[in-house]
């Protein structure tokens, strides 16, 4: 007996278009998109985006039925062709040493890892992705290994801040004792690639009315793509960090590719001419400390050269080990004869303490769960590593 199977109905049926979601609009697209849903008219649409900004980034609401002092007719207009909503987060993971990673999924196949690391900054830091994947292959970096998806949405930058501050029960907005108080764009992904959506989403975290973290409290960290550097510092007014991680053009190349199209000599004249430079506004150098390839005195020397007349601290970076990598972590002390250095030079030089590294949230170990270790993977990598 033959079955013919009659598909015309659900062929018949359009998919439900989209709402567009409020949360993670700039001002002017907030008030543009009230216009365009004719919800307000354009004279009032300024002072309802405004007002409806104070819910969503101040109080971190997501239903406009608790948006109190708008109008029963707004909201019930509001909810009928538009959502205030977050992304799924698929997974999340608290460390022995109580850092927090988030896996979200932004949209199908769209996966970042956010991580919330406290005692960082005046309270705690989230360091934020700006992309899916990574185009530079940094030979150190976990992350680096993951081709490039896509550019994240200013939208989905600031998604990953109120995905944090749900979890951390920081709503509304608290004026002290806040428990993320620093932004670091040092996630996955090359920000100054992805610069437009950065900056959107730096204005929206900054503003006062909002989330409201300072301007100085939210550090961008690039390889040194240097074009975009002037532009950074010109929109953003943010804190400058560079992934530096040798002083000579022979080693970076190797260990950061983008030095081939921009070398050492070019990042630093863009660095010294970087918007705001001063001895309150420092830049950060961060250098991963890799057993017998950087980490010499002669190294440390060097650095101290490179740096000479740019304020500057630098951070340097045990290497965090993920499974298939070449470099081993520099012995301790030889990280500290290395800081050494910097410090009799004048350079404050902090070791930075491994964070997260048993659920591969320390630095360059970022990685989307598409791309993610089996389980058996990670449980012998968290085995394998040395006693803190």
């Amino acid at each position: 007996m033959g079955v013919t199977l009659d598909l015309s109905r659900s062929a018949a049926q359009p998919l439900a278009p989209r709402k567009p979601n409020l949360s993670g609009m700039t001002r002017a697209e907030l008030a543009a998109c009230l216009v365009e849903l004719g919800v307000v008219r354009p004279e009032k649409a300024k002072m309802r985006a405004s007002q409806l900004w104070r819910w969503m980034h101040h109080y971190g609401v997501t239903e406009f039925d608790r948006m109190t002092d708008v109008a029963k007719e707004t909201r019930a207009a509001l909810a009928d062709v538009c959502v205030i909503s977050r992304p799924e987060v698929v997974e999340r993971q608290v460390s022995k040493d109580g850092t927090r990673k988030w896996l979200i999924r932004m949209a199908p196949g769209i996966e970042v890892e956010t991580v919330y690391i406290p005692d960082v900054g005046r309270a705690g830091a989230l360091c934020v992705s700006s992309q899916v994947g990574c185009t530079l292959n940094c030979t150190f970096c976990h992350t680096g290994t993951q081709a490039l998806v896509r550019n994240l949405t200013a939208a989905e930058i600031v998604a990953q801040v109120q995905v944090a501050r749900d979890d951390l029960g920081e709503w509304p907005s608290p004026k002290e004792d806040r428990r993320l108080s620093n932004i670091v764009f040092m996630g996955m992904g090359e920000p100054l690639y992805n610069l437009d959506n950065v900056a959107a989403a730096i204005d929206i975290i900054a503003d006062n009315e909002g989330i409201a973290i300072s301007r100085r409290r939210i550090t961008v960290s690039t390889s040194g793509v240097v074009p975009q550097l002037p532009e950074l510092g010109e929109r953003t007014q943010a804190m400058l960090a560079i992934s530096l991680h040798a002083t000579n053009d022979e080693l970076r190349e190797k260990l950061v590719p983008l030095n081939k199209k921009y070398p050492i000599a070019e990042l630093m004249a863009a660095i010294r001419a970087y918007p705001g430079l001063s001895n309150s506004k420092r830049v950060t150098f961060e250098y991963v400390m890799l057993k017998g390839v950087n980490d010499s005195p002669a190294e440390a020397k060097a650095l101290v050269q490179l740096l000479r007349g740019i304020p500057a601290k630098i951070n340097l970076i045990p290497f965090n080990p993920w499974p298939g990598s070449e470099y081993q972590c520099s012995d301790w002390g030889t990280i500290e004869r290395f800081a050494a250095v910097l410090n009799r030079a004048g350079y404050a030089s902090p070791i930075r303490t491994p964070r997260g590294r048993d659920i591969l949230a320390a630095c360059g170990q970022l990685k989307s769960e598409s791309e993610k270790l089996r389980a058996s993977a990670r449980r012998k990598l968290q085995a394998d590593l040395p006693a803190d």
